[in-house]
């Protein structure tokens, strides 16, 4: 299973890195997580007629930037956007005019498909909880190849990201503040944060990624980042855009 890193700032994009896509490459299906401005460089990878999910954290720009971009593809086995509840009418507001071309005119057909918190057998088995964060945000638990990939952003430090993570291969989530607690009324994670909850679910690699791109201006900042969360952690990877990991 292959896990392309295609946007891992937070924030806005700068030389260091577009807004948040992650899509991965399994033998059941494409997965994409949020639509960031990395989402427009799926379609280099995208080359299969495997069904495609796109799993969506939340409406904060950031992470939705890309569905302006929807109309580059053309996807015959259309698209599966998997949203909170409420999302189809958010989706149907933002992906339309006058903001960009209107979801019933794109290429690839799209499905809308709402979820509430819990456990879920379609369209592929995963498990979603909500975060804690300034607006609702979902992190997921998907099982894919029989191994289960965890994805948390953005939130502070809760129960719901260890019970995802529980024995996850691989933890995907954020590190947007340099130290903890930076703005109270809006939760992200430092390094340690991070580390310390990958600590505690078990989990077997940490992948760091939605460094706010003005609390991390250079890649070196990352690194360091890393560094910080290694010394609770030792498997966590700081990611950069378009970096490839196996799993």
């Amino acid at each position: 299973m292959k896990i392309h890193f295609l946007g891992t700032n937070g924030w806005f994009c700068s030389e260091t890195g577009e807004t948040p896509c992650v899509l991965i490459d399994s033998e059941e299906a494409y997965v994409i997580f949020d639509a960031g401005n990395g989402l427009r460089k799926i379609d280099q990878w995208i080359i299969e007629p495997k069904p495609i999910y796109l799993f969506l954290s939340h409406f904060h720009l950031d992470h939705t930037y890309g569905f302006h971009l929807l109309p580059k593809f053309d996807f015959q086995q259309g698209m599966t956007i998997v949203t909170q509840r409420g999302g189809k009418a958010v989706l149907d507001q933002l992906v339309n005019r006058p903001f960009t071309c209107p979801i019933d005119r794109l290429r690839t057909p799209i499905t809308i498909r709402e979820v509430e918190p819990g456990h879920h057998v379609a369209p592929i088995p995963f498990e979603c909880r909500l975060l804690v964060h300034a607006d609702p945000c979902l992190g997921f638990r998907l099982r894919l190849e029989n191994k289960v990939v965890s994805y948390c952003t953005d939130t502070g430090v809760c129960d719901a990201v260890v019970a995802l993570a529980r024995e996850a291969d691989l933890l995907i989530t954020e590190c947007a503040w340099k130290e903890r607690n930076q703005f109270s009324k809006w939760p992200h994670l430092a390094p340690e944060d991070g580390a310390e909850m990958a600590k505690a679910a078990g989990v077997k690699c940490l992948a760091l990624m939605h460094f706010d791109a003005r609390s991390y201006p250079t890649l070196a900042a990352r690194f360091d980042a890393a560094e910080r969360a290694k010394a609770i952690f030792p498997n966590t990877l700081a990611m950069i855009d378009d970096q490839l990991i196996e799993v």
